[in-house]
């Protein structure tokens, strides 16, 4: 027989089934990633209709049956509503559920993906941050979580910690000074974006965005992390898609 039990988590990705269901994929502190059927959520008294949509944050009871789990309720702490009024933050928070949902796994200890990708949506509705250092901030850092990140704290080559200023996406890390020739592909950096690159991937998830960086910095991360991901991560995201089609459509109307 299946009993209830109550998650910590977040709604990922919502797919309408049948006339009136919904299956929710949630990423909770205490399994993973999981995947539960929200019975008559799409019929406008449920009490699930607000609870089960995308980027809802809170504790979830669910039934655990023998093959399935099934939402019984809701309690919502945060709708991060604030999103929905602004396109791009809108869009940068559905590539980031993506992100998490192509990580993440069932019964797998995802608390700190949970705890990155809450804080990250923070940053994207606050007004404070800029959304593109959110985002290399995010990316970078759950490459970290994962165990996927670049070596920036020592020269790959001599393992010199000092002139730590080129960067080899095909060698996977930083170079110093005296052995950049060693990598063809490798690109100096400014002295602050390696900095900034230390302190995401060694600081801990709650103090993450408590800085900014200058528009070179920004420029030489963002471009950096596209190659990285390239080379690394390789998937296509369709979030990520609308996005940047939306910003190519926007530089040529500046034009």
């Amino acid at each position: 027989m299946g009993n209830n039990i109550v998650v910590t988590g977040m709604v990922l990705q919502v797919m309408p089934i049948g006339e009136y269901d919904k299956r929710i994929t949630l990423l909770t502190k205490e399994r993973g990633k999981i995947t539960a059927f929200a019975r008559g959520a799409r019929r406008p008294n449920s009490q699930l209709l607000a609870a089960a949509n995308p980027f809802c944050f809170g504790e979830f009871e669910l039934f655990e049956g023998r093959s399935a789990y099934t939402l019984a309720r809701a309690t919502i702490q945060n709708y991060f509503r604030e999103l929905t009024g602004d396109f791009d933050a809108t869009y940068y928070g559905f590539y980031f559920l993506e992100f998490a949902d192509y990580y993440c796994q069932e019964n797998n200890d995802e608390r700190e993906m949970l705890k990155l990708l809450y804080q990250s949506l923070r940053a994207l509705a606050s007004s404070a941050y800029d959304n593109r250092l959110v985002r290399a901030v995010f990316e970078l850092k759950a490459l970290a979580v994962n165990g996927e990140a670049p070596n920036v704290f020592s020269c790959l080559s001599c393992g010199s910690r000092e002139h730590l200023t080129w960067f080899s996406v095909k060698r996977g890390g930083v170079l110093c000074a005296e052995c950049r020739n060693e990598a063809p592909d490798a690109v100096e950096l400014n002295e602050s974006t390696v900095y900034t690159m230390q302190y995401v991937i060694s600081a801990r998830i709650e103090k993450l965005y408590t800085f900014s960086v200058s528009g070179q910095v920004l420029e030489e991360l963002t471009r950096l992390l596209r190659s990285y991901f390239g080379v690394y991560v390789g998937h296509a995201f369709k979030s990520l898609k609308i996005l940047e089609d939306a910003e190519k459509v926007e530089i040529m109307f500046l034009k």
